[in-house]
């Protein structure tokens, strides 16, 4: 098969590689479409190495057909068409995924539309819903709300019953976002989003933050959540270092949870997918959340792919489709 290899100066070619190979507790998809994550990004750097015993070759989502079925695997048929939340392996012609992390594609969708999903809805899912048990009604910070985790955030919200507030780089993406289902957001290069947000909080504060950028928020996030609320850190764009006064903690019983996807175990990651499939996927395909595509390349563009991402010009995924 052929995948997306990085070389010594960090280049992406397009070159001849070892076919994977399903275990018994696998699939094996002949890719039509993957999408790009920071993750892949950091990887390429040689920041984000992937798990043990998972592929080398970056991507954690594909959509494709399944072609092989491994010897315990009950769910799906050669043939099915699917899309899947990788630990690796996307920039390939051919990926392996375990059973529990396949979805069957939503009714209607492209390829390289459900290559979009898996991992970002994902994200937003277990964030929100899992780790911070939102409820209807609670009010929720969504920073970077026009990257592919803040588009689906924005639309999970506003399906189940949570107003939000995005932050964004661009008052074209706050509009966007907004559109999409945000009901108000700040332009991050504006100065500190903090009033903004106190007035979408209002004297009772805010539920729920989710947050990739880390330590450059911190202190302000802290001061935003009212009685009970939940920070959820899944990125460190801002940095890993912040001095935070303990006492607010405490008085507010606030919590803060620190969460990955990529590395958790094989059953967290079905559970995850098991809510998805039951509760988002019926909404997908009748058309109240969707695919949120900022531009497609040819997987032999890969480099190409990257800048663009890397450039933060972009709206919800890029996806690159793959002959």
């Amino acid at each position: 098969m052929k995948a997306v290899v990085v070389d010594e100066d960090n280049g992406l070619h397009w070159q001849d590689f070892e076919t994977a190979v399903a275990n018994p507790d696998e699939v094996l998809i002949k890719v039509h479409a993957t999408a790009i994550n920071r993750a892949d990004l950091m990887q390429r750097q040689g920041f984000y190495p992937p798990p043990p015993g998972a592929s080398q070759i970056m991507g954690l989502e594909c959509a494709g057909e399944i072609v092989a079925i491994g010897g315990n695997c009950s769910r799906f048929a050669v043939g099915d068409r699917v899309c899947a939340l990788l630990a690796g392996g996307g920039y390939a012609q051919y990926a392996t995924a375990h059973e529990g992390s396949v979805l069957p594609i939503p009714g209607g969708l492209s390829f390289a539309e459900a290559a979009s999903l898996p991992e970002v809805f994902a994200t937003a899912w277990l964030n929100l819903f899992i780790e911070a048990g939102l409820q209807p009604g609670e009010k929720v910070i969504l920073h970077a709300g026009a990257s592919g985790v803040g588009t689906a955030a924005i639309q999970l919200c506003k399906s189940f019953g949570s107003p939000s507030f995005i932050t964004a780089g661009s008052d074209d993406k706050i509009d966007s976002c907004i559109q999409l289902g945000a009901e108000a957001g700040f332009n991050r290069h504006q100065s500190s989003f903090l009033d903004k947000a106190k007035e979408f909080g209002g004297e009772s504060g805010i539920d729920v933050i989710l947050d990739p950028v880390g330590g450059a928020y911190l202190k302000d996030n802290l001061k935003l959540l009212g009685l009970n609320g939940r920070l959820v850190m899944i990125g460190l764009m801002g940095g890993s270092r912040e001095e935070i006064d303990l006492a607010a903690l405490m008085m507010k019983r606030i919590r803060v949870i620190g969460s990955t996807l990529r590395t958790r175990p094989v059953e967290e990651k079905a559970k995850v997918m098991s809510q998805l499939y039951e509760r988002v996927w019926p909404k997908i395909e009748a058309g109240e959340i969707s695919a949120t595509i900022d531009a497609t390349f040819p997987i032999e563009k890969a480099d190409e792919a990257h800048e663009l991402v890397t450039s933060d010009a972009t709206l919800g995924k890029v996806v690159m489709s793959v002959i």
